[in-house]
């Protein structure tokens, strides 16, 4: 009975140290385990402003990784250059129990460019791992940084990703009451507390036991998804320059302030500009040829020292260097365009497919790219000056349809990117094919692209040689076992680009042969294979961004002595999700083959998602659908076609 005790003293005492240990795992409410692959046990950020516009910046968190998937908060990486500077960085490591495994060494950190190879950037990273294997385990991390000035605040997202849980998180910002802090929430309850001093104000966020978000299919930005809350002040300095962010015109004066008389062209260019476009008379034109020129004497390299994250290097070092990154190649194309007469609008962007938005309420340094625009009435004219490949005018899916601000002399306003349409980006493909008694099957594809339909394949074309594209056919097209005998491409470069593709291809075991029967799917090419899951609840609103039409026609010869078993009949589906339509016809010994599908873009309620399945399911089938013939008694056995 004795040792029964002492046993069970000594759990209660283990019990008892763990439980008072911080990080224990065991101290983690069950409801913020659910769905999470790590857990923010806690996070503690504040900021410091001072009457200068400078800031000091301290971060604490702690995050348990519960399995490989959190592993990648498992170490840390705080990056510094010429306008901010390191002060300090510790780190420590707990085991499940929550007690101390060890501390980071000096040694252990890393210091590192920040920056790929090709790039002039004197961004560096601090970063070190305990590369611990163990689960669950904790780590935490504490840094202190110096700001030269508040352009760049934070954005506060405590619950990183969806696999995220989050114990505690707490943000305060110590401001001067002469610089008012701006600022926009997303599902944060209430309003900051707000504590004042006569000299300072100091605001204060914290929310406590976020649970992991279960991922949705189509899902809003996750700024919606999760507490987000982003800032700036209403003052701020880069560097030596000033600016405001009281208004879109006052940061875009700022902006501007950056570019001024930065556009001075060497003489030997100016003289090339009027070689150029003197003889034009069509404006149009004009830009265009500037535009190709352009994109054949420059090339991008991003350059971010400093200021120069900001501040286009100017036009003569451009034509110099022939290269720049994107403020700098916007800024020359802007001066050869001045050169010519021709008045075009410095544009600063955030772009990225799934970063799209913009706070048009909040004005602040949003943007991580800069191009150019020509106002020319209701037919303006894009220009991406980072691309040596693009149609003048034709933007693409990383900068299409979406808020951005431009620049001038007056300051900043906002203005909208194109937006390609579902009648834009359309795909049209022809087959010509024909099927042996063996199921082998060739064929010649014409598939002409056109607008965001064509994005991904101009990049492929314009990237990989020869060689290296028959390659890509070889493992990109989506038939069981085939080979790609030939290959063309033609491009039509315009403000709807669009590519021309020819393909001459064998494919073995297409058909289906089993006795009598031979199986077909006449849709060959253009098979969807998007399915879903249907959910008892949905909690989110359902966003489709990118819209499209496929229409697709097939001519193909089968074998002969063949009658019909089966052949699918006319289907027609309609929602608010897209419109599907196919048919399928047997003449003699062809059949032909006809489909068309619509898909919508657009943002619908979470009760919507389950038809949004449906849909997909009927697509998904309808593009499998089989002709069934069988053989005829009097038919001869031949091969070949």
């Amino acid at each position: 009975m004795r040792k029964w005790m002492i046993v069970l003293t000594g759990i209660l005492v283990a019990v008892t140290i763990a439980a008072q240990e911080p990080y224990a795992v065991s101290a983690i409410p069950a409801a913020l385990l659910k769905n999470a692959s790590v857990v923010k046990r806690m996070e503690e950020i504040r900021y410091d402003i001072s009457e200068g516009n400078k800031a000091k910046y301290f971060y604490k968190a702690a995050y348990t990784i519960l399995n490989e998937q959190g592993d990648r908060w498992g170490g840390f990486g705080e990056g510094y250059d010429k306008l901010r500077s390191i002060e300090s960085l510790e780190g420590t490591l707990f085991d499940a129990a929550g007690k101390k495994v060890r501390s980071l060494k000096k040694s252990e950190i890393r210091d590192v460019s920040g920056s790929d190879d090709n790039l002039a950037d004197d961004n560096r990273v601090k970063w070190h791992s305990f590369f611990y294997k163990t689960y669950p385990y904790t780590v935490e991390y504490e840094v202190e940084l110096r700001y030269k000035g508040t352009m760049f605040l934070r954005d506060w997202i405590p619950q990183e990703r969806a696999i995220m849980a989050v114990q505690q998180s707490r943000l305060s910002i110590t401001i001067p009451a002469s610089n008012p802090l701006h600022y926009k929430m997303f599902n944060y309850k209430g309003e900051p507390v707000i504590t004042d001093d006569k000299a300072d104000k100091v605001y204060t966020w914290e929310i406590k036991e976020l649970p992991a978000v279960e991922q949705e299919y189509g899902a809003p930005a996750w700024h919606e998804l999760t507490t987000s809350v982003f800032l700036a002040t209403e003052k701020f300095v880069l560097d030596d320059y000033e600016g405001s962010n009281a208004s879109w015109k006052d940061f875009g004066r700022f902006v501007y302030d950056l570019t001024k008389g930065r556009d001075v062209l060497p003489d030997d260019i100016k003289a090339k500009v009027h070689q150029l476009t003197d003889g034009l008379k069509d404006e149009k034109e004009k830009v265009k040829v500037l535009y190709e020129y352009m994109q054949q004497n420059t090339r991008y390299i991003s350059i971010q020292l400093g200021v120069g994250g900001w501040q286009p290097f100017d036009a003569k070092y451009v034509a110099t260097k022939r290269y720049g990154d994107c403020k700098a190649l916007s800024n020359y194309m802007y001066a050869l365009l001045k050169e010519a007469g021709i008045r075009s609008v410095y544009t600063v962007i955030r772009a990225g497919g799934n970063d799209d938005y913009l706070l048009t309420d909040l004005p602040s340094s949003q943007f991580n790219h800069a191009v150019l625009f020509v106002p020319q009435g209701k037919d303006t004219t894009w220009l991406e000056c980072t691309s040596q490949t693009k149609a003048a005018g034709y933007f693409g899916g990383g900068t299409s349809n979406r808020y951005a601000v431009a620049v001038d002399e007056n300051g900043g306003y906002l203005v909208r990117t194109p937006r390609y349409s579902l009648n834009d980006n359309l795909q049209v493909r022809h087959i010509d094919a024909a099927i042996d008694t063996e199921g082998f099957l060739e064929a010649v594809v014409k598939t002409s692209y056109r607008a965001e339909q064509q994005d991904r394949l101009h990049s492929i074309i314009n990237g990989l040689s020869k060689d290296k594209l028959m390659e890509f056919l070889k493992e990109d097209i989506e038939l069981a076992t085939y080979d790609v005998k030939s290959f063309n491409y033609k491009e039509q470069k315009d403000k709807l680009p669009e590519i021309n593709e020819t393909l001459d291809l064998v494919a073995s075991n297409y058909a289906t042969v089993s006795g009598k029967r031979f199986f077909v799917i006449p849709n060959i090419f253009t098979r969807t294979h998007r399915k879903l899951k249907a959910a008892e609840k949905r909690i989110y609103d359902l966003v489709l961004d990118f819209e499209f039409k496929d229409v697709d026609t097939a001519k193909i010869k089968i074998p002969a002595g063949y009658t019909p078993e089966s052949i699918p009949a006319d289907i027609k589906i309609e929602s608010p999700f897209g419109k599907y339509t196919a048919s399928v016809k047997l003449s003699g010994d062809t059949i032909s083959y006809f489909r068309s599908y619509e898909h919508y873009s657009g943002r619908f309620p979470p009760t919507a998602y389950n038809e949004l399945v449906k849909f997909y399911e009927s697509v998904y089938k309808a593009d499998r659908s089989k002709v069934v013939l069988v053989k005829s008694e009097s038919a001869p056995a031949l091969k070949g076609f």
